[in-house]
């Protein structure tokens, strides 16, 4: 079996593996609609005078959108990731004749795969049941949303190195993450010029959400590549990567 035929093979069993367990599927899709659908009925006739007065839920659903690749492609791995290590089943699979990229590719692999059908279903609530406007720039919202999924891909596996155990996953991995979403204007803008911004600036979730934003700001004009914030989530993908692959761990800690 040639190498991508080795890597499709291991996302779809990624992707059975993953389907096959409905409950933690079922909630991996609700958990970001259910935010969508709350927030937005609320704010449903708010606008943002910072933002040239466009729709709260203009801004609102390319946040979700972004909120739902970071969970997926950094919570759901580096969480997975710690639990096969506990069970040693990461320490099994190092002995098989399967490469450890190809193992790699089938995780990242799902990770995407549901990023994606979460973008698409986030997108489709919006624009249905809120009157969102559809992306101007669809080159520039795939090139996030691939960059984004690399990044945070790689974040999760960075991350997974500093888990001891598969009980501290939650608490490590949401440890940071959640307050840094909540002050990087992923459910809404941030003062500019404020302390919490300066702080958000710093990580990339912030860069990572304005990116995705950019292609459906109903004032943008041109390509609506947001360069700048790409070239910043590029640097965490790379940083995080190099961390993740000299770190990684395929036995658990010792007790």
């Amino acid at each position: 079996m040639n190498a991508a035929a080795l890597a499709v093979h291991q996302v779809r069993y990624e992707q059975k593996s993953y389907w096959r367990n409905p409950a933690s599927a079922f909630f991996s899709f609700a958990f970001p609609i259910l935010f969508l659908v709350i927030f937005a009925t609320l704010n449903a006739s708010a606008h943002l005078p910072d933002l040239g007065g466009i729709s709260y839920n203009q801004y609102y659903v390319p946040g979700i959108v972004a909120f739902g690749l970071m969970s997926a492609c950094y919570t759901n791995l580096s969480t997975t990731i710690a639990i096969r290590r506990d069970a040693g089943i990461l320490k099994r699979l190092r002995s098989t004749p399967l490469p450890p990229w190809a193992m790699f590719a089938g995780m990242v692999g799902n990770s995407v795969v549901v990023s994606v059908i979460l973008a698409i279903l986030v997108s489709a609530v919006g624009m249905l049941f809120y009157g969102v406007s559809a992306p101007h720039g669809i080159p520039a919202l795939l090139v996030a949303l691939a960059l984004g999924a690399a990044c945070f891909c790689a974040l999760g596996v960075a991350v997974s190195t500093l888990i001891p155990n598969a009980d501290a996953a939650p608490a490590v991995v949401n440890f940071v993450f959640f307050p840094l979403v909540f002050i990087s204007g992923t459910f809404y803008p941030v003062p500019k010029g404020s302390v919490l911004e300066r702080i958000a600036n710093v990580f990339p979730l912030v860069h990572f959400t304005r990116s995705v934003f950019a292609p459906f700001d109903p004032h943008a004009t041109g390509a609506r590549f947001a360069s700048h914030d790409l070239l910043i989530v590029a640097v965490w993908a790379v940083a995080a990567a190099i961390v993740g692959v000299r770190r990684f761990r395929w036995e658990p800690s010792r007790r």
